[in-house]
């Protein structure tokens, strides 16, 4: 089945994708394991092969990730002023958690959008 021509009701692509869900039918599992996607849904059976989130799940955890721990660290050192050992202890594991706890969310999300926006890698049409 290349083309989706299976009727299935509108499913919000950020809730199906913050859980992890199939972007059409909103109930087949999209990841077998962490992070690797499964070759299609065990519901509906749509192919995953048009999902590429690339680096943009990567990207958008980096800025969210690092806005809050810088954020939280520069506030930590004006008013209160730990060791350096303080920061460590706190920030390295808030940083870690948060990243993998947001990677597949996002990447999970950035692929539901996809699916519901029809983006593919762009063609030139050409008649000769």
């Amino acid at each position: 089945m290349s083309k989706d021509e299976a009727h299935y009701p509108p499913v919000d692509p950020v809730s199906v994708g913050l859980r992890g869900r199939c972007p059409r039918c909103g109930d087949g599992a999209m990841f077998d394991g962490f992070l690797k996607l499964r070759p299609t849904c065990g519901v509906c059976g749509l192919d995953y092969g048009f999902a590429d989130a690339g680096d943009g799940p990567a990207v958008f955890v980096i800025m969210i990730v690092g806005f809050v721990v810088v954020g939280l660290a520069l506030w930590m050192e004006v008013n209160y002023s730990p060791a350096l050992w303080v920061h460590l202890i706190l920030w390295i594991p808030l940083a870690t958690i948060l990243s993998l706890a947001l990677l597949r969310s996002l990447k999970g999300l950035l692929i539901a959008l996809q699916y519901r926006n029809k983006a593919a890698e762009g063609r030139i049409d050409r008649d000769d």
